[in-house]
């Protein structure tokens, strides 16, 4: 079927050209967006179709035609542009991304009659540009009364049925363009993903941050427990890896003086895909020198508590309280959020016993009670972990953070003062999963060479997501890094939450897929 539409729209592309048109033309000029023309003239009060007639505005606007209807002498078509954008710097969408062109068979006949001859030649689907005076019509609705109809790009494949739209998951992944001609959802869901991320630098910049750009390829990997892409460098006959994330050489630039940058870029990480992992992903890091994890905590607290107020501005909503749904559940951003140490959740969660929480023999119990993965040749952090994972996340539904992690987990955590087994660390987690990891940061180069000799012997034992060793970083820090605390905050799993999204692949554009067929 899709097959005999393709056959016919080609003989109409050939038709457009024998009659002098071109199918992909690019010589139309817009003065209006729809936005726009909503903007100036939809006071219908002010501007009524009297109003309206005798101003004679006249307006060039082009856009995708997304209806068609016919009635004798008269064909009106729904066109839409894209514009449902905000001005830069205002909250509030400036209008509505459609408008009705309205062609009337009288008018163009001796005017213009190539425009009415045009219309055998239209579908749905095709872009095209009118030009003409802004009218309302008898039922009120604003209007182009078109003097000028072309056809700027005849289409080929046929959209999807305007009711059903694309609804098969995979092709809308696969088929994003579609999926956002057809889904206004979907085209809020991203919209708001920019608002995110300008809402995000404006925050840093504000606090005297700076944003800076380090390298997707790396010698040597590091800053986080995963798994790399491997590449190669042909000319200088060198492996390469994708990073895994930008942490040491952020921290590398807080030795060399520059105390507060954050960056928002792609990480790869050559892991499972899940509904909340894409091997390819955004976040955010940020590193303040003379900080602690006790003062991310509280700017994290006050960072979503902003974004996610701004995101309730641009949806029109009120943003006294900081509180969104996911999943119908409601979640609260107000600060303070809850502070959850490890062991307090293995104590409460998982059924442990305070005075067992440093016990092997009792956490193996919890651990296979629980269903969770042992390997008794990694440390004993390893297992504390896997318990609180396996008792505790389900519960972390409203923000917290959880705080003192096991210092075998954590190789470039700074030591907590009063529990050397432990680092200060935090995680925050919403819905249930994690959101963000911090820690005031390891600055001792010593003791930062021990932990990556000791991430090593991980992998040798078996971890294969361990830390290699980086000698230069190991160097950087000799020259002296002033106390930091740093932060990554994923901006996919953000904002899936704001858009209540079931899966991260529904906030990026273009996830990774098997290939088709």
């Amino acid at each position: 079927m899709e097959e005999t539409i393709i056959a016919q729209r080609r003989q109409k592309v050939e038709a457009l050209r024998e009659q002098g048109d071109h199918p992909h033309a690019n010589d139309f000029r817009v003065t209006h967006t729809a936005a726009e023309l909503h903007d100036l003239y939809s006071d219908a009060e002010r501007w009524t179709l009297e109003a309206l007639d005798e101003a004679a505005v006249k307006v060039s606007l082009a856009g995708r035609v997304r209806a068609v209807r016919r009635f004798g002498g008269m064909v009106f078509l729904g066109i839409t542009d894209g514009s449902d954008v905000c001005r830069p710097g205002d909250d509030t969408p400036i209008g509505r991304r459609d408008f009705q062109a309205a062609l009337f068979k009288k008018v163009l006949r001796d005017a213009h009659p190539q425009s009415w001859q045009r219309l055998d030649l239209l579908d749905i689907g095709d872009i095209v540009g009118v030009t003409g005076q802004v009218m309302r019509s008898k039922r009120g609705e604003l209007s182009v009364n078109v003097a000028e109809m072309r056809i700027l790009t005849k289409t080929l494949r046929p959209l999807p049925d305007k009711w059903h739209g694309l609804t098969d998951v995979s092709a809308r992944y696969r088929q994003r363009y579609v999926d956002l001609m057809m889904n206004d959802e979907v085209r809020r869901a991203f919209r708001t993903r920019s608002r995110v991320v300008s809402q995000i630098r404006r925050f840093f910049e504000a606090r005297g941050y700076l944003e800076v750009e380090t390298p997707m390829l790396q010698s040597i990997y590091g800053g986080a427990a995963a798994r790399p892409f491997n590449t190669h460098h042909n000319q200088l006959d060198m492996p390469l890896f994708l990073r895994i994330a930008p942490e040491l050489a952020l921290k590398r630039l807080v030795v060399g003086g520059f105390h507060r940058v954050f960056e928002i870029n792609r990480n790869f990480r050559n892991e499972g895909v899940s509904t909340r992992h894409n091997p390819e992903f955004t976040a955010l890091e940020f590193y303040e020198a003379f900080a602690t994890y006790d003062d991310l905590m509280a700017l994290t607290e006050e960072l979503l508590a902003d974004v996610v107020r701004a995101v309730l501005r641009d949806r029109g909503e009120s943003d006294a309280e900081a509180k969104i749904t996911y999943q119908r559940v409601e979640l609260d951003f107000t600060p303070p959020f809850r502070r959850l140490p490890v062991l307090q959740g293995i104590i409460e969660y998982a059924g442990v016993a305070e005075a067992d929480v440093y016990d092997r023999a009792a956490l193996t119990a919890a651990a296979e009670r629980l269903g969770a993965k042992v390997n008794p040749n990694l440390p004993l952090g390893y297992l504390q972990m896997e318990v609180f994972e396996a008792a505790c996340e389900e519960h972390l539904v409203q923000p917290t953070f959880v705080t003192d992690y096991p210092l075998d987990v954590s190789p470039l955590s700074r030591k907590k003062d009063a529990d050397p087994r432990l680092v200060d660390r935090f995680e925050i987690f919403v819905a249930g999963r994690e959101l963000g990891n911090a820690f005031s940061e390891l600055n001792d180069p010593d003791d930062q060479r021990a932990r990556f000799e000791a991430q090593v012997q991980a992998r040798d034992a078996g971890d294969g997501e361990a830390h290699p060793m980086d000698d230069d970083f190991v160097r950087a820090l000799e020259f002296g890094m002033p106390p930091t605390a740093g932060e990554g905050i994923g901006i996919d799993r953000l904002v899936m939450l704001l858009t209540d999204a079931p899966s991260i692949r529904d906030v990026i554009f273009f996830p990774l897929l098997r290939p088709e067929g």
